[in-house]
């Protein structure tokens, strides 16, 4: 039986979505790259919640730079992004607060459309804080369990508290709108995450990971442990610097003693040599005057005995 052609791509300014799986293998490279591109990467959507204030930017900004900048360090391939447009294929956009993505190239994206890389969300973690809760509550947790979400963490800004789920290893296979997430049971707190590899809580007002028993540190931690650091190393340059000025004082100190003694060493061998000149023409001049007193005693010897 033949297939029949997919209806043509075409994409609505007022509920933009990618194109399915069907419209997407018809197009060619040079289609796909342009749809790719008139896909929005932003702007307001009626889905979308409204705005929810600085401790909601904050909170979702702090955990994305930890887990980017923690897996950069490790040298995991892991891709991490926040705010991004997610499409799915004939789906809504949406946009997590934050998102990973597990084994894919790490490069800066304006959107992640899944039939152009390739691959849906690993996991996605939403703030809240003042919006709606059915949004993260309910309709989340069908909507990204039928779109194969490994694993989704909600994050309560304004209660202090955490949810995860997971998909069971059976559900991942099946087809969609037929997933179905299970909680996943803290323990001591802690809400584990096979994707990342780490464990999440709660730490006053803050969303915080474990990898084992250490504490994943977060970017204005890593900057004061670098601060620190520089100010050690500052410091200990600083004191190099200040024993290798007094050793080369000390150095400068002793050569100039050395040339005073040996200038001294000189003038003293001039001033025994000069001594000895002295000396020698003392003798001299002894020598003389008893040679001219003997001639003298000698000529009048001569002259008594001519009398």
């Amino acid at each position: 039986m033949v297939q029949p052609l997919p209806e043509a791509y075409r994409l609505d300014p007022a509920d933009p979505r990618s194109p399915t799986e069907a419209q997407w293998a018809a197009m060619s490279p040079e289609e796909r790259a342009r749809v790719v591109a008139m896909l929005p990467s932003e702007g307001p959507l009626e889905l979308e919640p409204p705005p929810e204030g600085d401790p909601h930017r904050i909170a979702k900004t702090r955990t994305a730079d930890t887990l980017d900048a923690f897996f950069r360090r490790i040298g995991r391939k892991i891709y991490i992004s926040s705010e991004l447009g997610v499409f799915y294929p004939g789906e809504p956009r949406f946009s997590p607060d934050v998102l990973a993505v597990l084994d894919v190239e790490l490069r800066e994206r304006d959107r992640w459309v899944v039939v152009d890389e390739g691959k849906g969300l690993d996991l996605v973690i939403e703030v809240h804080y003042g919006g709606d809760e059915d949004k993260d509550y309910k309709t989340n947790v069908e909507r990204y369990a039928n779109l194969g979400i490994q694993e989704y963490f909600i994050f309560n800004r304004a209660r202090l508290n955490l949810r995860g789920y997971r998909l069971p290893p059976a559900e991942q296979g099946r087809s969609k709108r037929t997933r179905a997430y299970r909680p996943i049971v803290p323990q001591a707190g802690r809400y584990t995450s096979g994707v990342l590899g780490l464990d999440l809580f709660v730490e006053g007002n803050k969303l915080r990971f474990l990898l084992g028993m250490a504490p994943v540190p977060e970017a204005e931690e890593l900057i004061g442990k670098l601060e620190t650091a520089l100010r050690d190393v500052l410091l200990h340059k600083q004191e190099a610097e200040e024993v290798a000025a007094a050793e080369a004082a000390r150095a400068k100190a002793e050569e100039a003693r050395a040339e005073v003694e040996a200038a001294r060493a000189i003038a003293e061998a001039k001033r025994a040599q000069a001594e000895a000149k002295r000396a020698e023409a003392e003798a001299a001049r002894s020598r003389a005057l008893e040679q001219e007193l003997a001639e003298a005693r000698a000529e009048i010897e001569r002259l008594k005995r001519g009398l």
